[in-house]
């Protein structure tokens, strides 16, 4: 199993998508997601086939947070070029799990 970890919390169970046909659908289709989804490499994201709005962390290649954002549906996030990979988790997570810009976080396991 996979953890979405920041210092010795962990925020959630993660998966990891990092095949191109994983990175592509990401939560598209899906119902609900348990935790989170990892995309790696990702730079940009879409919410096109999304069924409900995700909160999305651009993270560089150590696991700083760069920028996040809250996406409802049919929406293209702006390019973030430093980005190294994605966190998406349904809207709401990040604010429970208190992450903000500049948290380290680490995918464990």
């Amino acid at each position: 199993m996979t953890w979405l970890v920041r210092g010795e919390d962990v925020l959630a169970v993660a998966e990891v998508a990092a095949s191109r046909r994983a990175r592509t659908r990401g939560l598209a289709g899906r119902d609900d997601v348990e935790g989170a989804i990892v995309i790696r490499p990702c730079r940009q994201v879409h919410t096109f086939g999304m069924r409900f709005p995700v909160d999305v962390a651009f993270c560089d290649r150590e696991g700083v947070v760069l920028h996040m954002t809250c996406m409802t549906r049919r929406r293209v996030s702006r390019l973030v070029w430093r980005s190294a990979f994605v966190i998406e988790a349904r809207a709401g997570s990040f604010e429970r799990w208190k992450l903000a810009p500049g948290d380290l976080v680490e995918i464990k396991g």
